[in-house]
């Protein structure tokens, strides 16, 4: 199935069922306690160079309805990770500068969101480069890596955009805790 090209009723169905048969125990697997908590204590030292949010969100399949879907996979999860952006409210940071960086396993696509505030200092060229590293790692199944340099080109931006005041106490807006689902 081509990138953007709407899929078929048919290929609607099977992408439908690949994901009904994976759920959070298939990303847990990806991502064990141990990896969860090696990158929250990362997001939280990267918080504390800059004024940003950055949450990861890591998902095994798609709900049953962005899976059935007319999108092509690429528009099914990049509308997911929109959708993720918001429900865990990256979009409501106080510079409107919160990053997702959202991975979806069974499609082994990656999406980084950001939201307006730092957007405006990065192109979608730019994004689409860190994506493009990320899934080099994924590549190699070095998923811990793929995240971690992920998480430092992110915050590299973060902090050349909005650094951290120096003497201030940094208000931690979002869990660092990556969301493992």
């Amino acid at each position: 199935m081509a990138s953007n090209t709407a899929p078929t009723f048919s290929q609607r169905c099977i992408r439908a069922f690949r994901h009904r048969w994976h759920d959070e125990r298939d990303s847990q697997r990806a991502c064990p306690p141990e990896l969860v908590k090696r990158l929250a204590e990362r997001v939280a030292a990267s918080e504390r160079r800059h004024t940003g949010e950055v949450q990861i969100c890591v998902e095994a399949s798609l709900p049953l309805s962005y899976a059935f879907s007319h999108w092509s996979t690429a528009q099914a999860v990049h509308q997911r990770a929109l959708s993720q952006f918001s429900k865990l409210r990256v979009w409501d940071t106080a510079a409107n500068n919160g990053v997702l960086i959202y991975v979806q396993l069974l499609e082994r696509q990656i999406d980084i969101v950001a939201d307006r505030g730092l957007n405006a200092h990065v192109s979608p060229q730019q994004w689409q480069a860190v994506i493009g590293r990320m899934r080099e790692h994924f590549r190699r199944e070095a998923f811990e890596g793929g995240l971690t340099e992920a998480l430092a080109e992110v915050s590299a931006l973060l902090v050349r955009h909005f650094p951290a005041p120096d003497g201030s106490e940094n208000a931690n807006e979002l869990r660092d805790q990556p969301v493992v689902m």
